[in-house]
């Protein structure tokens, strides 16, 4: 029989100084950890009846093991297996909480991303970049995290404005570069300087181009849209004065990028000027803006936009859009939205939320919801208090087996098809005609 491997033979290189090949952080290893590390938030639905005692101890030291594994690796010679390495542990921090394990090596984190940022290719540098926002995230707001961003901030910066630099990575570093200002600044002159930098990238999608009705578009129209939802973050902490000023500055301009090709800066200009509007009220009652009518022209024209030449599903995604952001535009209306998690429930209600959402959704993907009930610093920016803490006889009250949820999801699916049949039904009464 051949003999088994040791537990550290994973980071040897093979022979011929090949690189080793990184054995990815699973889904099943974060289900398996946030189950029995944090059950008291997990979601009631997760749990089994009759599921086997899970070693928490050993399961905890077998993470932490891996992890520090992939910290190892960032390090390796091989590119392949560095950006391996970022991915794994992009998937671990966006899954779990880890303050604990993060704080012990924060700086040993900190150096692995900047050289990787400095030095790494374009698809390295994105995910460097995604794994200094979550370490972000998990770090949250204070003294540690200030230091991570006085080391970054200013590669970040520099990435963001090299011309020279991949489209991609500028656009991961422009994003990055917003959700960190956004976590850990209470430096009133740096929130300036990191929206002054992200304003300098966005605001080149105003020019025109001289032969055309419309906004010139260009392989750096995702740039664009990634500084400006960045921006638009920073701009939500930004005192009223401050505010005012970027209001004036933005708002007669922002309309012109409606016309641009790219429907996700369509969108992101609509939601830009929703939220302008949302602020603009809120510091003055009385506002008035001079071009209403033709702004809520072109609004309400992509609201019920048909053009035969862009794709149905695009087409419907901006009709969605745009008919929230002309009701916030012209009747001052949010739809609000109710999002669960767990036990617990968040509204949605207005647009500067919604942004905010948006941005930690899209960076934690699928771990949102976990984050939200377990997460301090999420939790304080939603206002939504401490975590929840469950016992286990709540939980066992809350749980539901899995042939209840059989019998109602079939009843709900059989419902559902007999409400779809009747509006199908060519006889059915449609009323008369007079």
């Amino acid at each position: 029989m051949p003999k088994p491997k040791k537990r550290g033979s994973n980071h040897q290189r093979g022979a011929g100084g090949q690189p080793r090949n990184v054995q990815p952080f699973s889904d099943e290893d974060a289900s398996i950890e946030t189950m029995s590390h944090c059950s008291g938030f997990s979601d009631p639905a997760s749990f089994t009846e009759d599921g086997p005692e899970v070693d928490e101890e050993a399961t905890q030291e077998d993470l932490e093991y891996k992890l520090k594994g992939f910290i190892d690796l960032t390090l390796d010679k091989s590119a392949k297996t560095r950006q391996a390495a970022l991915e794994s542990l992009k998937s671990a921090f966006s899954s779990k909480i880890l303050y604990e394990f993060i704080m012990e090596r924060r700086m040993t984190l900190t150096d692995s991303i900047e050289r990787c940022i400095k030095k790494g290719k374009s698809d390295e540098q994105c995910a460097a970049a995604g794994l200094a926002c979550l370490l972000c995230v998990q770090m949250g707001s204070g003294i540690e995290s200030e230091e991570i961003f006085k080391t970054l901030g200013p590669v970040l910066k520099k990435i963001v404005c090299d011309g020279t630099a991949s489209v991609q990575a500028r656009q991961a570093c422009a994003t990055c570069l917003g959700i960190c200002c956004f976590i850990v600044t209470d430096d009133i002159t740096e929130l300036y300087s990191t929206m002054e930098c992200l304003e300098n990238i966005f605001t080149k999608a105003y020019q025109r181009d001289r032969d055309t009705n419309g906004v010139s578009s260009t392989h750096n129209t995702v740039l664009h849209v990634s500084a400006l939802l960045a921006w638009t973050l920073l701009l939500t902490i930004c005192p009223m004065n401050e505010v005012k000023k970027k209001i004036e500055m933005h708002l007669h301009k922002l309309p012109s990028l409606l016309s641009c090709d790219d429907l996700n800066m369509r969108i992101a200009a609509g939601e830009t000027l929703a939220l302008l509007f949302e602020l603009a009220r809120e510091t003055d009652a009385d506002f008035f803006y001079e071009d209403m009518e033709l702004l809520t022209e072109k609004l309400r024209a992509l609201a019920t936009d048909g053009n035969k030449h862009r794709a149905k599903v695009d087409k419907r995604k901006q009709r969605s859009v745009f008919r929230d952001v002309l009701r916030a535009v012209e009747e001052r209306d949010f739809p609000t939205e109710m999002v669960k998690f767990g036990p617990e429930r968040m509204y949605i209600d207005c647009w500067v939320k919604k942004q905010t959402y948006d941005t930690f959704k899209e960076i934690l993907g699928s771990g949102m919801q976990y984050h939200l009930q377990s997460n301090d610093f999420l939790r304080n920016v939603f206002e939504l208090g401490p975590p929840v803490m469950l016992d286990a006889a709540t939980l066992k009250t809350m749980k539901i087996s899995r042939f209840e949820r059989h019998l109602y999801n079939s009843a709900a699916f059989k419902a559902r098809t007999k409400a779809r049949s009747k509006c199908r039904d060519k006889r059915a009464d449609v009323g008369e005609f007079f």
